[in-house]
């Protein structure tokens, strides 16, 4: 499957009805899982502000699944210098760098009652604002450079390193002493969360990554547009 999408023709067959599927999909699960999700009652102990679960949750989930994404596609780009790996890699930062920042500012909203701050320096939020600067990073070093191909690998390098944040992201409430709640869902023993709010967090976090999925694929379908529009340019200024 996916060496049949590496070939870029097949890919734009492929994406040109899976990017509104994903959408089509993505829309009733949001609007689901909103509805579920503001209709439930109270928590007992954070009260309303449990609400905001439904939005930084899937929002954390979703910013390490396309830092994920990225890492996967430099590593195809730079080992394998396939195009369309590295036109992947680029439509994917933007996305992972706003799905993170949803997350820091939700978390920062929601930690603001919990824990009486806007933000502290705990294992869990630094290593999470290290993810968005690395996605902002890998933005910028593409950008700064004018060889898109050197731009490419660079970034690249810089995504695969990026990578080892991944696990400290996801393991940090283990590791270290923290403010943060530890894991609700994927525990041993099954999760901890009630089903009336377990119910539309699985639908919002459905709901995020088929909205992730087609705008990706949208993404790069203009990503690969744009390059052949480039390439018909140099073509035509060199006839």
């Amino acid at each position: 499957m996916l060496a049949s999408l590496a070939n870029p023709a097949r890919f734009m067959a492929f994406s040109r009805w899976a990017a509104p599927l994903c959408a089509a999909i993505a829309i009733p699960l949001l609007a689901a899982g909103l509805w579920l999700g503001f209709a439930a009652p109270q928590d007992y102990q954070q009260g309303t502000t449990v609400r905001i679960m439904f939005i930084h949750v899937p929002a954390a989930w979703l910013a390490m699944l396309s830092y994920a994404c990225l890492g996967g596609a430099s590593f195809f780009s730079l080992v394998f210098r396939h195009a369309l790996a590295d036109a992947a890699a680029r439509a994917a930062a933007p996305l992972g760098a706003a799905f993170t920042l949803l997350a820091l500012v939700t978390g920062s909203l929601w930690g603001r009652p919990m824990w009486g701050a806007w933000w502290v320096w705990d294992a869990r939020l630094t290593s999470v604002l290290v993810l968005f600067l690395l996605f902002i990073s890998y933005i910028a070093l593409r950008s700064a450079i004018d060889d898109e191909v050197k731009g490419g690998r660079a970034a690249a390098i810089l995504a695969l390193t990026g990578l080892v944040n991944l696990p400290v992201v996801k393991f940090s409430v283990d590791w270290w002493n923290s403010l943060h709640q530890g894991e609700s869902i994927f525990r041993p023993g099954g999760p901890v969360i009630a089903p009336v709010f377990l119910i539309p967090l699985i639908l919002m976090a459905g709901g995020y990554t088929f909205a992730f999925a087609g705008l990706w694929l949208e993404r790069t379908r203009a990503e690969v547009w744009r390059r052949r529009a480039l390439a018909l340019e140099v073509r035509a200024a060199g006839a």
